[in-house]
């Protein structure tokens, strides 16, 4: 049987532990993708993850089902992630150093497509990472995790005009950099 999000919440607050491991299992790949976007490190993500899903485990009982569960877990992942970002922005520009070392060495295994791509992924990524934390949090929510403007404002607890303004902010600023930056990235 298939039970939608709130049947399973329902369940996992009369302490069903198995309705909650359903829920762990829908939604961890989703925590940790968030998780990783926002502090750009695997070991953080997972660890983040781990400890969202316990939180939102011992908090389940305070979830009112006023919003989507997901929109309430991740609202713990970002409350989370801003928790640890001011800590790992130096470790994170010593493993970007790292990865394009990586890169480098792979580029005789790899086609030159391939490395291409990967390349101008990684630097839109680089793009991102230099928004304000407010603008990398909505473009992540908006595009990658793909949350409605409604759930966005639910997640960061702002009104809904401030997250569409922030998104048309992001995307500007974005644009620009991209503009500015673009004939001597590739």
């Amino acid at each position: 049987m298939n039970l939608d999000d709130q049947a399973l919440v329902r369940q996992a607050q009369q302490g069903d532990q198995e309705a909650f491991a359903t829920l762990v299992t829908r939604h961890q790949r989703y925590v940790y993708n968030l998780a990783y976007r926002l502090l750009r490190d695997t070991d953080e993500a997972a660890d983040l993850t781990q400890e969202a899903l316990f939180r939102a485990w011992r908090g389940l009982g305070s979830f009112r089902g006023e919003s989507k569960f997901t929109t309430w877990l991740y609202r713990i992942v970002t409350n989370l992630c801003y928790n640890r970002l001011p800590g790992l922005q130096r470790q994170i520009r010593e493993v970007d150093v790292d990865s394009a070392r990586a890169l480098a060495l792979q580029a005789d295994h790899v086609p030159a497509a391939e490395i291409e791509r990967q390349e101008r992924r990684a630097w839109l990524h680089e793009q991102i990472a230099v928004l304000p934390g407010k603008y990398q949090l909505v473009i992540t929510l908006f595009y990658l995790q793909e949350l409605s403007y409604r759930e966005i404002a639910q997640v960061l607890g702002v009104p809904l005009g401030t997250v569409k303004t922030h998104l048309y902010r992001a995307r500007e600023r974005l644009k620009q950099q991209i503009q500015n930056e673009a004939p001597h990235a590739l």
